[in-house]
């Protein structure tokens, strides 16, 4: 699969099925975790990378944040910008960030993060930890890591999201930890299939990849509340610190 299938991917009915994956109740309680864990109060400057339509950044600049939005969908992008003018939206890829020691926190969510191969893994958290002040902190969202993912992978899922059904089929090839995934959209009578390919790390892999690019892991949670993150957890919250 080309690496870059997500160039293609994010447009139409997969933006639709992202939109209603996320209540507004998640949101504001991720973004209350976020708040805590990257230690910023209002006037703090703040990277949302990839933001997608924004469901974060909206959430920050309404608490008085200065936010910036930096995301690869042009219609993701498009329907942010529609939707706020406080937020600096950004057109971008994650893997070639340009800023230099602008922002007091940073944080990737919305599993994201496993869209890139090891060696775009270490030029995306390079390009963090230039983008960070000293002292400022990263947060990672991803329900890829090899302890979460693999031991209750399944060959089909189903999901219904309103009169949106979804079929996720998934193929892993450890030569390479990747994880191949064919997404199938059911509305009415038509049917769309798009493939998307993610890249599955250990924990003691991420942690060693954050340490190399100078940001320094602080926490492994399971969850918003805090829990430690531990074999089977089907997401992890790493917290780390611009050296």
């Amino acid at each position: 699969m080309h690496s870059n299938w997500e160039t293609n991917f994010f447009r139409g009915i997969a933006l639709e099925a992202w939109r209603r994956c996320f209540t507004p109740e998640l949101t504001r309680a991720e973004v209350e975790f976020l708040e805590q864990k990257l230690a910023i109060r209002p006037g703090a400057h703040v990277l949302d990378v990839p933001c997608g339509n924004g469901r974060h950044s909206f959430e920050l600049a309404s608490r008085g944040f200065e936010v910036t939005g930096l995301d690869l969908s042009e219609e993701f992008l498009a329907e942010a910008r529609r939707s706020s003018a406080t937020v600096r939206w950004v057109s971008g890829d994650m893997r070639a960030l340009a800023f230099d020691a602008e922002f007091d926190g940073a944080f990737c969510f919305g599993n994201s993060f496993g869209y890139l191969d090891a060696e775009e893994v270490a030029r995306f958290l390079e390009s963090i930890a230039r983008s960070l002040k000293p002292g400022a902190h990263f947060a990672l969202d991803t329900g890829m890591t090899a302890e979460s993912i693999l031991p209750t992978l399944a060959r089909n899922r189903w999901y219904r999201l309103g009169d949106l059904l979804m079929l996720s089929r998934n193929w892993y090839h450890p030569a390479e930890s990747r994880l191949q995934i064919e997404y199938t959209f059911i509305r009415g009578g038509e049917q769309e299939t798009r493939d998307s390919s993610s890249y599955v790390f250990t924990a003691s892999e991420l942690c060693r990849m954050h340490r190399r690019a100078g940001l320094e892991p602080k926490d492994l949670l399971a969850s918003l509340n805090g829990d430690i993150y531990e074999l089977g957890s089907p997401r992890l919250l790493l917290i780390s610190e611009r050296r």
